[in-house]
């Protein structure tokens, strides 16, 4: 059944006229009953209403709409109990229009058996079902082996398996090493033991202050008694633990916190969670949701969060607060759902300043890089590949790909890229950019022509490998410019492709142009598309790199010079403390503080003003 006849099929006027304007969760169904999409809704006819507008859809919403046979919905008491249903439908149909999230394995723990004579302290993934304290969940199985470790150093604790400590006759290596305080052999009272382990919690909940303090307390009544030994002993664990608060500890905060970044780019989405807790940070988890076409950083999260916390995505607690880089539409409704499932309140920020700022750049930093290196995997690489091989009707998968693209300010500085992927990804050796000359300022047609006729001459006399295919980022006009350099070079077994933003200019609605005038249709999902949009991105990203630096040099000054509130005096400080430039535009905002006459704001804005150019 064609999608035309499939859209006609559902008569959505006489539907929405008796639809019901009380809250609920609706379900879109195809020509065979299967589930396409579920939604939840404050408003069910208002909601739906706007899936069947003939105006202002996006690509998702018509992708969607053209296989809809049918909606079938289910009223709830309320928003909140709408939401909580969604995710329960979600997880049992896993409808392909919504975003899937992925996650194959349960977060790990720390388990102590606290009930025991001498408690163990354990990696645990999986059913809590033994008598314990369960610690966590970490992001990562290395998280809790480096906290694990951690625990060794500072507190002594067994790790050994209870076979293993019941057999014991004499202490084994991690007694000589200073890892364990020899339980097994009655080489430690019960209740210095027990101390310790109380110790080992507190760290653990958070608590590393109250330790020092509880450490120097009895570092200073030892040593006032004359056991210096002891005294000895407390002072190594202070000194342990500060290290660990200088190495591991996000500074100025406690509590127990999620930060997530949320990154779309043409061909991939990625999701990270930052863990903190008790202001440590313990690591992150990444994931890269399947999506039908692209969703903004808002729309991810917003179906992310309750499948995060709600349907099951590894088991996760709630913490007191989730710091995310986007604006969530419902989540008022979600800060309920998760207060009310934590018997706590929790809260949403996506404005935040100081150090939660700093948690969150860091978190979109990885994501973005996370992202970089998914996208960038063989496997993700060879589909995109076959995939496009597929569309394009070609006898053998492409093997080298070349994208033009074309940067200048107001016609100022001109330069051309060239960026070349073959099945490994960019290959950034063979990347070129042209400086342009002699045309009109402004004429992208000459500067594209000038920039082809360069390259493909030096590889027209053998000094490179032609393409299999060659993209044009631009319209009809710039594939023509392409198309006669080209025939001028007499280079005729080179596929051209012109690749034009869509009216929107949203990534999905590309436009791919062949000479012969013909369109290439793509859906917005396609692999082939995605890579088609990544080596645009690319090429795009080396233009505007090329051009400013270009455009720099024209205008060159010192890194720090242009900075508003840092004079000559300033400048000499910042470089007599640092050493050069170099390090000035490497260092953190608390290393500029350190400066003469650097106050916390002004090496903020320093800081800013240098990384932003």
């Amino acid at each position: 059944m064609s999608k035309e006849t499939d859209a006609k099929t559902f008569d959505a006027p006489s539907f929405l006229k008796h639809l019901t304007t009380r809250p609920g969760v609706y379900r879109m169904l195809g020509a065979d009953g299967e589930v396409l999409y579920v939604g939840k809704a404050k408003n069910l006819k208002n909601r739906v209403s706007n899936y069947f507008r003939t105006t202002a859809l996006d690509a998702k919403t018509l992708a969607l709409v053209s296989h809809i046979c049918d909606v079938e919905y289910t009223i709830t008491n309320s928003e909140t109990e709408a939401l909580l249903h969604e995710q329960t439908l979600i997880k049992e149909l896993k409808p392909p229009y919504n975003i899937d999230f992925k996650d194959d394995k349960s977060y790990p723990y720390i388990f102590l058996s606290s009930r025991d004579e001498y408690p163990r302290l354990a990696f645990h993934r999986g059913a809590q079902k033994r008598a314990g304290q369960y610690f966590g969940p970490f992001p990562s199985a290395y998280s809790v082996r480096d906290s694990l470790n951690i625990l060794q150093k500072v507190f002594q604790v067994r790790q050994c398996e209870d076979s293993f400590f019941k057999n014991r006759t004499r202490p084994c290596l991690q007694y000589q090493i200073k890892r364990c305080s020899g339980p097994c052999c009655d080489l430690v009272s019960s209740e210095d033991y027990a101390e310790d382990v109380d110790h080992a919690v507190m760290f653990l909940e958070g608590k590393s202050r109250s330790v020092l303090e509880d450490y120097a307390n009895k570092m200073e009544k030892a040593s006032n008694d004359l056991a210096f030994e002891k005294a000895a002993k407390y002072r190594d664990q202070i000194a342990h633990l500060q290290r660990i608060q200088e190495s591991q500890y996000v500074s100025g905060s406690t509590g127990d916190i999620d930060v997530m970044s949320a990154i779309v780019n043409p061909g991939g989405t990625c999701v990270l969670v930052m863990m903190i807790r008790g202001g440590r940070m313990l690591g992150n988890k990444t994931f890269f949701p399947r999506i039908k076409v692209e969703n903004t950083p808002s729309e991810v999260l917003s179906a992310f969060i309750p499948r995060f916390y709600l349907a099951g995505l590894g088991g996760r607690e709630i913490p007191k607060e989730i710091i995310v880089n986007a604006k969530i539409p419902d989540k008022s409704v979600i800060t309920d759902v998760l207060s009310e499932t934590a018997n706590r309140k929790v809260a949403i920020a996506d404005s935040v300043r100081g150090h939660r700022n700093r948690w969150l750049q860091l978190a979109n930093t990885n994501a973005e890089q996370s992202l970089g290196g998914h996208l960038a995997n063989r496997n993700n690489l060879a589909q995109r590949f076959s995939s496009l091989q597929n569309v394009l009707k070609l006898d053998e998968a492409p093997e080298r790909l070349e994208c033009f693209d074309i940067s200048h300010s107001s016609g100022e500085a001109t330069v051309a890229s060239c960026v070349v992927f073959d099945q490994n990804g960019p290959l950034k050796s063979d990347y070129r950019r042209f400086n342009i000359e002699g045309i009109t300022p402004g004429d992208d047609y000459a500067a594209m022509a000038q920039a082809l006729t360069r390259r493909y001459t030096r590889l027209k006399k053998g000094e490179g490998k032609l393409p299999d295919i060659l993209f044009i980022d631009g319209g009809k006009g710039q594939l023509s410019e392409a198309m006669k350099v080209m025939d001028e070079l007499q280079i005729n077994d080179v596929l051209l492709i012109g690749v034009a933003k869509g009216p929107t200019r949203k990534a999905g609605l590309e436009s791919l142009v062949t000479p012969g005038g013909k369109e290439i249709e793509m859906s917005p999902d396609n692999p082939g598309l995605h890579l088609i949009q990544h080596i645009r991105d690319e090429s795009h990203r080396f233009a505007i790199t090329a051009h400013r630096q270009r455009r720099g040099k024209k205008r060159k000054e010192s890194l720090l010079e242009g900075i508003s509130g840092v004079g000559p005096g300033r400048r000499r400080a910042l470089l007599r403390h640092f050493g050069g430039a170099s390090r000035v535009q490497s260092a953190s905002i608390e290393e500029l503080t350190k400066a003469e006459g650097i106050s916390q704001k002004l090496a903020e804005h320093i800081y800013a003003t240098l990384h932003t150019a």
